[in-house]
């Protein structure tokens, strides 16, 4: 019911994708709709001759892969890392459950899905899942929006039709920045990085001069695939926002404290920009 009182005042923005999303729950037994979601991220490294075309093929099928699949976020790196590599993130409310019944519709009940697979393997060069979920923090501070359903569509309306956000977060040059930290081996690195980010985050994002195009749309560690590592993903209205916010964050004492000791559990830091594609619901 929370979902659907956020879709209202945006004209039924992504009502596909939820009606989707809810036909798909109501299968699920009562233990599996009680299981943690998870998101998975996938990354498809592409030929860099065919990337035009795999652009073209992926926006002409992406009514079909949303009607499939909970998209969240499709997008390709501009600058930070290895470029050509097709980025999307899926938001499993049942799980693990869900996740397999989905794909297994995918294989069997959608020709137009099959035609478009077909149509991009020649594109691909290489394929890689990870399975993470949300860190508690995402429900628990404000002005996290988080990857459920409907969330971030709200987020995105609310800054569209403010007053104050409109120079910034109203163009065509809003970015992502994918933050990802691998950290060291232990059954207890995890739990620490969260409480020290989450101890100083709150200062991090009302830090004064932060842009008000930017937000930390989520925060996430790995289940499945390379372990310990853990994942931002920021919304900034253009380079130009990320950059005033950057700067105003060294300025959040509380944050710099926390990264300071975060910093000891860390072994790689990457910062990668990307660019959302047009039917991304985060963008």
């Amino acid at each position: 019911m929370q979902i659907l009182r956020k879709l209202v005042p945006f004209n039924n923005v992504g009502r596909s994708n939820n009606i989707i999303f809810n036909l798909v729950s109501r299968r699920m037994s009562s233990s599996n709709i009680s299981s943690t979601p998870i998101i998975e991220l996938r990354e498809d490294t592409l030929s860099p001759q065919h990337v035009d075309s795999y652009h073209k093929a992926t926006t002409e099928a992406s009514v079909t892969r949303k009607e499939l699949l909970p998209l969240r976020l499709f997008s390709l790196p501009e600058t930070g890392g290895r470029l050509n590599v097709a980025t999307h993130l899926y938001y499993f409310q049942g799980g693990f459950q869900e996740r397999n019944e989905r794909r297994k519709a995918m294989g069997t009940n959608n020709p137009d899905w099959k035609v478009y697979l077909q149509s991009v393997q020649p594109f691909l060069v290489d394929q890689k899942s990870t399975i993470f979920v949300e860190a508690p923090l995402v429900s628990e501070i404000e002005g996290v929006c988080g990857l459920t359903p409907g969330n971030i569509e709200q987020q995105l309306y609310d800054q569209q039709h403010s007053d104050d956000d409109a120079s910034s977060s109203s163009s065509d040059e809003s970015i992502l920045e994918l933050r990802r930290y691998q950290l060291k081996l232990g059954y207890d690195t995890v739990p620490k990085f969260l409480e020290l980010y989450r101890a100083g985050l709150p200062s991090k994002l009302t830090a004064p001069g932060t842009d008000p195009s930017t937000s930390l749309v989520t925060l996430l560690s790995s289940e499945v695939g390379q372990l310990n590592e853990v994942m931002e993903v920021w919304r900034h209205g253009s380079t130009n926002a990320m950059e005033q916010s950057r700067v105003a964050a060294r300025g959040a004492t509380e944050w710099k404290q926390s990264i300071a000791k975060i910093a000891s559990l860390a072994t790689v830091f990457t910062s990668t920009i990307h660019t959302p594609l047009s039917f991304s619901p985060l963008k």
